[in-house]
């Protein structure tokens, strides 16, 4: 579970609730163990990350180096303090120079990392294993790559995030392997709400990146987040929101992309296949944590949105190999 939380985090109300909606959009997505590596290389060096790699993220801790994107699109310069995510783990490549050649990346390996003995670059390379058959739509509003350049003076909660694990990676210590890993998911998760809120300065701004800003939408996505079991109705989610029913209902559907009722229902089956994924509670349990009153209402509506019964979910083929949720439309 993503419940790590660093001390240097706002104290802001609508900030925490972001907060909390992003940790529950990547809780629901997460397949697997994130990992991380701190690289020291010497130009010529080239790397290449297959698609398997998982949703990549990349730091320039010392050093410059390039980004060679998926497909056709240019070289980026990175420089010192730069973060890039990938969000859809598509094949790319890092070098001391785009014209470097690259070679593939094994993180399974200690060796054989690509080097020459020229100037040196530090960095700070990891994965996130998300499983995008069942996507939160606030991921989907998400660019395949954000590029976070350095800037003085601004994003210090990133740049402590990756300090701390920079420094956890480089000097190991007792218990770094719990550390290491709240850090990397506190990594992520500072990207995303660093690049939502710089979204949501844009003009005009719109969809998620101003949702999470909302305090009235940020509140009622919160609430659905926090118990999805109670027997929500637009009104109490207006009430909650500290808007009239027909204000709310409209600022909520402008923001998020669907009706609050429908936003719900979407958030309690996902929230029930993670606890079908990961706990072995009677399905008439899960159903009335998740807001159902019965085993039976619950696998029907499962079904019709992943397309199979809850209990060849948990125990037939693997979660990534079956029918996801079906889609949220994530911008009006």
């Amino acid at each position: 579970m993503l419940n790590w939380y660093p001390s240097m985090m706002t104290n802001s109300s609508s900030t925490l609730s972001a907060m909390d909606v992003l940790t529950d959009a990547i809780t629901a997505m997460r397949a697997g163990r994130p990992h991380s590596k701190r690289h020291v290389l010497t130009s010529p060096w080239g790397m290449h990350f297959r698609d398997d790699y998982g949703a990549a993220f990349h730091v320039v801790l010392q050093g410059s180096c390039w980004l060679l994107p998926p497909g056709d699109a240019a070289p980026v310069q990175l420089g010192p303090g730069d973060v890039v995510f990938l969000q859809n783990g598509a094949p790319h490549g890092l070098a001391d120079h785009p014209d470097t050649p690259t070679r593939p990346f094994d993180p399974t390996r200690q060796d054989g990392l690509p080097a020459g003995d020229g100037t040196a670059t530090i960095l700070l390379c990891g994965a996130y294993v998300l499983d995008a058959a069942r996507p939160h739509p606030l991921l989907t509003a998400v660019p395949p790559m954000i590029h976070l350049p350095a800037r003085l003076g601004q994003r210090d909660s990133l740049r402590t995030a990756v300090g701390m694990l920079g420094d956890e990676l480089s000097t190991p210590r007792p218990g770094s392997t719990g550390v290491i890993a709240a850090f990397i998911d506190t990594l992520l998760l500072y990207i995303l709400r660093t690049w939502f809120e710089e979204q949501a300065q844009e003009v005009p701004p719109a969809g998620w990146a101003l949702a999470l800003q909302d305090p009235a939408v940020s509140g009622a996505l919160q609430a659905i987040h926090d118990a999805p079991e109670r027997g929500w109705t637009v009104a109490d989610l207006a009430a909650t929101a500290g808007l009239s029913r027909a204000a709310f209902a409209g600022r909520f559907a402008t923001l998020v992309g669907c009706p609050p009722m429908k936003y719900l229902t979407w958030w309690r089956l996902t929230t029930g296949a993670r606890l079908l994924r990961e706990s072995n509670q009677p399905l008439a349990t899960v159903a009335r944590q998740v807001g159902y009153g019965s085993d039976v209402a619950f696998a029907l509506a499962f079904k019709r949105e992943y397309g199979v019964t809850p209990g060849r979910y948990r125990h037939g083929r693997q979660p990534t190999d079956l029918e996801g949720p079906q889609t949220l439309n994530t911008m009006p």
